[in-house]
């Protein structure tokens, strides 16, 4: 993939089923490429400024802009915008969707959470108890009410949430900013990857949230999380300049 001049990928989702990647741009748009084929099936208009977030349900793809905006695309039509959201004051630098698709959450840099029910226009509840950007979001597995938010530099905590009343459950300070969130699907436990100033992961147990790891080695903050097949191995992407992934085993 080329972009012109000085613009750059600012975010990547892969569909849940199929060989689709979905990539958004410092240009505003969103290319959608078949990566058996290496080709490029279509790009999708829609934001003004650059896409830093996305996040799948089914064949809707749900886009978050530095314009504030949150866009649905239908990727089956022609005329793929079937909603635009707008409850963000600043820009939008999390999104992720529920397992079960019933529910959307979206972390901003004006320090809100909100969460969208299926493809309404307006949040079912705006939380504003973070005091920091929120980028890191995560939805239990075990418990689909449950969501998991994480606050920038100034914020420093994991909160947990009951997304289908707003109230909030428990905060942790964690004592770093975080950055990514991801529940283990095998054991009863959260991983956070932080940025300053430690760069570590942390494994939390749940739903005490006591600390039960430290995994450490970056040199940089830990940007991203994914979690391999075998449910046990860990990938962390960090920004450094000679940026690399590492795995690493969670027990």
């Amino acid at each position: 993939m080329a972009l012109d001049g000085d613009e750059y990928i600012s975010s990547v989702s892969w569909i849940q089923e199929g060989n689709t990647l979905a990539v958004g741009s410092s240009d505003a748009t969103v290319q959608l490429w078949d990566t058996t084929n290496a080709k490029l099936l279509r790009t999708l208009n829609g934001h003004s400024a650059r896409v830093g977030a996305l996040s799948w349900n089914r064949h809707v793809l749900s886009s978050g802009s530095r314009d504030t905006s949150i866009i649905h695309h239908d990727v089956r039509v022609a005329s793929h915008i079937v909603a635009t959201l707008n409850s963000h004051e600043q820009e939008v630098c999390g999104l992720r969707w529920s397992p079960d698709g019933t529910k959307l959450a979206s972390g901003g840099n004006d320090n809100a959470l909100c969460i969208w029910n299926q493809m309404q226009t307006t949040p079912m509840h705006k939380l504003t108890d973070h005091c920091a950007a929120v980028k890191a979001l995560a939805w239990c597995p075990w418990d689909r009410h449950v969501l998991a938010s994480g606050g920038g530099t100034a914020d420093r905590t994991i909160k947990l949430w009951n997304a289908q009343t707003g109230s909030l459950l428990q905060s942790t300070d964690t004592g770093s900013q975080v950055c990514a969130l991801l529940w283990s699907t095998s054991e009863k436990e959260l991983l956070s990857s932080h940025g300053y100033a430690q760069n570590e992961l942390c494994l939390w147990s749940y739903p005490a949230m006591r600390k039960v790891k430290e995994l450490t080695g970056h040199s940089a903050r830990v940007l991203h999380l994914a979690a391999g097949p075998d449910a046990t191995t860990v990938v962390s992407g960090y920004t450094a300049l000679n940026n690399a992934p590492r795995q690493c085993g969670t027990r």
